[in-house]
């Protein structure tokens, strides 16, 4: 089964996409994530990352569609995935297509968590994330605190604000998202497999009630 996560930056996308790959026992793969692998490991790939990342900008299209399909191409993506944060253009959704029929499997469903401009600018500058790269447990100083200030629960390790967190770089991200990955949803849209979910932060809607409403969709489906 192959799942795209869509959604604005902070929307929720990677806490739904976990919550389901651990229920449906296929992978998560958050482009973000990788992307920031190459961001570490340097080289001229991660310095052309860090580029447009930190400024809140798309990795183009090229490069994007290069690093995701190497990384389906993986032994554990063999039964399927959860993509979150990619495609993030009509144009990376084409070549997603095409690299799919081509190992004869294609998208099943287009999760979109709908949230207001207002609530991801609040949700994204509290957050704060596990350094530990084999955790990368997520927080909100708001609504999912860590128990100790600035540690982990998970495995104790420092949390930090990502760099791509802070508001400036937010407000650039939300005018990138609707400036391209709006048409994104139409085009999922149009070809059938779009499921949207609205969320409003004061609704009391948990991470896990939406995983188990997409869940249940899934079933139903």
């Amino acid at each position: 089964m192959y799942i795209i996560m869509l959604g604005k930056p902070g929307s929720g996308k990677g806490t739904v996409g976990k919550m389901l790959s651990e229920e449906l026992g296929i992978i998560h793969i958050s482009s973000g994530e990788l992307f920031r692998s190459y961001v570490k490991k340097a080289g001229t790939i991660g310095k052309e990352i860090e580029s447009y990342i930190s400024k809140g900008n798309l990795v183009p299209d090229e490069l994007a569609i290069q690093l995701v399909e190497k990384r389906l191409e993986e032994s554990d993506c063999k039964n399927g995935v959860i993509l979150d944060g990619f495609p993030r253009t009509v144009n990376q959704a084409k070549e997603l297509d095409k690299f799919l029929n081509k190992h004869n499997s294609k998208i099943d469903i287009a999760v979109e968590l709908e949230l207001s401009d207002e609530d991801i600018i609040n949700r994204i500058v509290k957050r704060r994330v596990c350094s530990n790269n084999e955790c990368r447990e997520i927080y909100n100083l708001e609504f999912k605190k860590p128990k100790q200030e600035g540690i982990c629960d998970k495995c104790g390790s420092e949390l930090i604000q990502r760099e791509d967190d802070k508001i400036e770089t937010v407000q650039q991200r939300l005018k990138t998202y609707h400036e391209t990955s709006e048409k994104l949803v139409e085009y999922y849209k149009n070809k059938d497999l779009l499921y949207a979910v609205k969320i409003n932060i004061n609704s009391g809607k948990t991470s896990e009630d939406v995983a188990k409403e997409v869940e249940t969709y899934l079933q139903n489906k």
